[in-house]
């Protein structure tokens, strides 16, 4: 029931998602003054996330990879698999496993590739 529930609110989560890469879309098409007004609200003029960077860029990507997780669940289920109680719940305790490893692989990757500052 509990991955029922957080993979509806993280499909409306990556909607929200999809306002901000809009955003980011547009400000990049506007020009360096739109982007660069884009990226003050995210990053410090170092260049580095600041707070709300670090809860935007984490939430939304944890709130992909438990909606995938969540989804590739529901589709063994839509074809007649995973309908046993022990398995059922096993599953569920691991979409959110999964959503936070791979969230902070992701993550670990993604800063040890950008250059610091």
């Amino acid at each position: 029931m509990t991955v029922s529930i957080v993979h509806r609110a993280t499909g409306t989560g990556l909607t929200i998602g999809m306002l901000f890469f809009c955003w980011w879309l547009g400000a990049l098409a506007s020009g360096p003054a739109g982007y660069a007004a884009f990226l003050d609200v995210f990053t410090y003029q170092s260049g580095k996330l600041n707070v709300i960077g670090w809860i935007v860029g984490v939430g939304l990507t944890l709130t992909l990879f438990q909606h995938m997780a969540s989804g590739v669940r529901h589709l063994f289920m839509d074809a007649g698999d995973n309908f046993e109680l022990r398995a059922n719940k096993t599953t569920a305790w691991l979409t959110f496993g999964f959503a936070i490893v791979a969230t902070a692989a992701f993550w670990t990757a993604l800063l040890l590739e950008t250059p610091h500052v």
